[in-house]
Order: C-alpha cells, then structure tokens, then sequence
C-alpha cells in the first residue's frame, strides 16, 4: 500500500504561484508512474502534468493547457512529489490530485487540495 498526502494549496490572485507537495509512504519502491491531476468545479478529473520512470531514465510529459506555466518534480529522499505552478488563471481553479501508479498498474491517489485563482 501507498498512501500520498497533498499540501501547498490555497488561494492566490490571477499571475501568482503556488507549489504542491505530495508526501508519500508505505510500499512505493515499485513506483513507476507519479502525476498531478485536477478537477475544476462541476467537470471531470483531467490530467496536468506526470514523471515517467522506464529503468534509470525517467520523463515528464504535460496537458497542454499548463506547459511552460507548470513544472513536476521530484524528490526521492524525501519521497515527495512537486507541482510548481507559475502564472496561474482562474481557469486552474480545481481540486488537484497526485497519483502513484506501480508497475503492477495499481494506481493510488491521495485527498486533494484546493487551488483557487481569483480574477
């Protein structure tokens, strides 16, 4: 089991930044896949920004709507997932979610954070 823990979000005026963390323990050694998604109010789960890990080389992919604004990143002894957002809109107002998924393709999610970019 893995369990993940979100923090850094809040409330920030249009043009500023925030940074989630996502905190996580238990059995994450077969960890390969680690991403931020979010859910704007009354829409979908949609996904933002994930690290792929394939042997030693690992790769970053992003929704469209976030690149050059977003950045994930990762620190592996603290085991800890970032999300650093530059830039923010109103339209990135959403509960956002990190998610681990391992190489057995069990995905674990962890409790949401709000964001809340004001005009």
């Amino acid at each position: 089991q893995v369990q993940l823990v979100e923090s850094g979000g809040g409330l920030v005026q249009a043009g500023g930044s925030l940074r989630l963390s996502c905190a996580a323990s238990g059995s994450i050694f077969g960890i390969n896949v680690m991403g931020w998604y979010r859910q704007p109010p009354g829409k979908e789960r949609e996904f933002v920004a994930g690290i792929t890990n394939i042997r030693t080389v690992s790769s970053t992919n992003y929704a469209d709507s976030v690149k050059g604004r977003f950045t994930i990143s990762r620190d592996n002894a603290k085991n800890t997932l970032y999300l650093q957002m530059n830039s923010l809109k109103p339209e990135d107002t959403a509960v956002y979610y990190c998610s681990f998924r391992s190489i057995h393709f069990v995905n674990y999610w962890g409790q949401g954070t709000q964001v809340t970019v004001s005009s």
